[in-house]
């Protein structure tokens, strides 16, 4: 790609990341729920949680609406290219930058180095797939995975809120469990089986793959969590007593 079309994805990823730091600042002043207010350590989990749920419906649906408007990306997944999966790719990168700084200037790198080690390698791998206009197709497929994170959101918020609806959080649950199949395990799955089946093994290649294994074992490990967590709650250790404020568990 020239450097003009380079300087232009820099700038988009650059307002990407202050349209999240605009949307964090809305957080702010909307209002909280008891539980949180109650708890001064939670605030600024709160708001981190929506400014993630927000990334999360946009990134999703317009990673849905790029594979429905251009299905025929999905045979070429190492060349094929679209405008709009160029700029979800610097839409994402643009949160997944201001993430890592949330996390970082408001010293929650402690209880959010899962987070941290995540977002290196989206950011990375991203950044990689912007300057050479190649994978942009496997970005998309993977930003699906925002579709199963509005759900996992929600079932996170509803936690930290104590609403008072074992309903709302028994369906959350169920519906979760679908999205994070779908979503989240599937595409994984395929992109896992295409890089190692495909794909060279040099160059952006082997770093993008090694990227993709590393990033299996950690879905692995927190579907592991989601399971012992809402559905077999005896199988959790040293959970008891556990004092979450301000952490940003990816589950929990």
């Amino acid at each position: 790609m020239g450097p003009g079309w380079r300087a232009a994805s820099a700038a988009l990823v650059g307002g990407s990341v202050v349209i999240f730091g605009a949307l964090r600042r809305l957080a702010l002043a909307l209002p909280q729920p008891a539980a949180v207010r109650s708890r001064p350590g939670r605030v600024w989990r709160w708001r981190n949680l929506l400014v993630s749920f927000a990334h999360s419906v946009l990134a999703g649906l317009w990673a849905l609406f790029s594979l429905w408007h251009s299905p025929e990306l999905l045979s070429d997944i190492q060349d094929g290219y679209s405008v709009s999966g160029h700029l979800l790719v610097c839409f994402s990168s643009g949160y997944f930058i201001h993430d890592t700084l949330d996390i970082i200037f408001n010293h929650q790198s402690r209880s959010s180095w899962e987070y941290l080690v995540h977002h290196a390698m989206a950011i990375s791998a991203f950044v990689s797939l912007i300057l050479t206009g190649r994978f942009l197709v496997a970005a998309v497929l993977l930003l699906l995975v925002e579709v199963s994170n509005i759900f996992l959101t929600v079932r996170m918020l509803l936690k930290m809120s104590n609403v008072p609806s074992p309903a709302l959080y028994e369906a959350n649950k169920y519906i979760n469990l679908v999205m994070y199949f779908a979503f989240r395990l599937a595409p994984q799955a395929y992109l896992t089986w295409y890089f190692l089946r495909y794909v060279e093994v040099q160059g952006q290649g082997a770093f993008l793959t090694a990227n993709l294994l590393l990033l299996d074992a950690m879905i692995l490990m927190y579907f592991s969590r989601l399971l012992r967590s809402d559905f077999f709650p005896s199988l959790r250790k040293g959970s008891a007593g556990r004092d979450v404020d301000g952490e940003k568990f990816l589950i929990d």
